[in-house]
């Protein structure tokens, strides 16, 4: 029990204002009872309800407790950070292996690409020369032009059955990732105290920032 009252204008020219004690009236809540985790005045520690309790200036609990949320909200933005990093390293992981294997696949198709191009222009003046030696009047040049036709005819036939891709060869579906349970844990993610029901929580303690999922 307290209650508020104003005191003279400060250097910042505002009224500055103090909890004074509900039982000693004219005395500051200035201390803080560890034991019972309430602010009180020193009144209340020599002759009132606290005088065997253990007790800590005020100012110095608030400062503890104001750095020490300050350093959970940093543990916490920490975690998170920790968090994410993990997820981009594996993306660029995943990414890389997916784009190795697309850029090996289309190498092997440009190559295949390429070797296909030469044997049809290889045909193709095969057959311009077939067309011209059917012009020979000569029977002895003839034959001998048309032998090495056949020949290379031949040839060509043979690399006509040079390797092609696979029917699907370009499908990339195999790179499945399943992040559904993952998704799911980050959505119920929460946090837990680490206390018991029964235990008190002392001020001056640190606890240390933890999570839990509901999962």
């Amino acid at each position: 029990s307290s209650r508020l009252v104003n005191v003279k204008p400060g250097h910042q020219q505002h009224q500055q204002q103090h909890l004074l004690c509900e039982e000693h009236e004219e005395e500051k809540i200035n201390i803080y009872c560890l034991s019972c985790q309430t602010p009180t005045c020193s009144m209340c520690k020599v002759f009132g309800k606290h005088k065997d309790c253990d007790v800590a200036p005020l100012s110095s609990v608030y400062e503890r407790q104001k750095n020490n949320g300050q350093r959970h909200r940093e543990q916490l933005v920490d975690h998170f950070d920790g968090l994410v990093a993990i997820l981009e390293e594996r993306k660029q992981e995943l990414v890389g292996l997916i784009t190795r294997e697309q850029d090996h696949k289309l190498k092997l198709v440009r190559s295949l690409i390429r070797r296909h191009g030469d044997h049809l222009e290889a045909a193709v003046t095969l057959v311009e020369s077939a067309i011209q030696s059917m012009e020979e009047p000569h029977m002895s040049i003839f034959i001998q032009s048309a032998t090495d036709i056949l020949e290379k005819m031949s040839v060509t036939a043979g690399a006509s059955s040079a390797e092609r891709p696979e029917l699907g060869y370009e499908d990339m579906s195999h790179f499945v990732v399943d992040t559904d349970e993952l998704a799911v844990m980050l959505r119920n993610i929460e946090f837990r105290s680490g206390l018991g029901n029964n235990r008190e929580e002392d001020p001056e303690e640190e606890s240390e920032l933890d999570f839990c999922t509901r999962y």
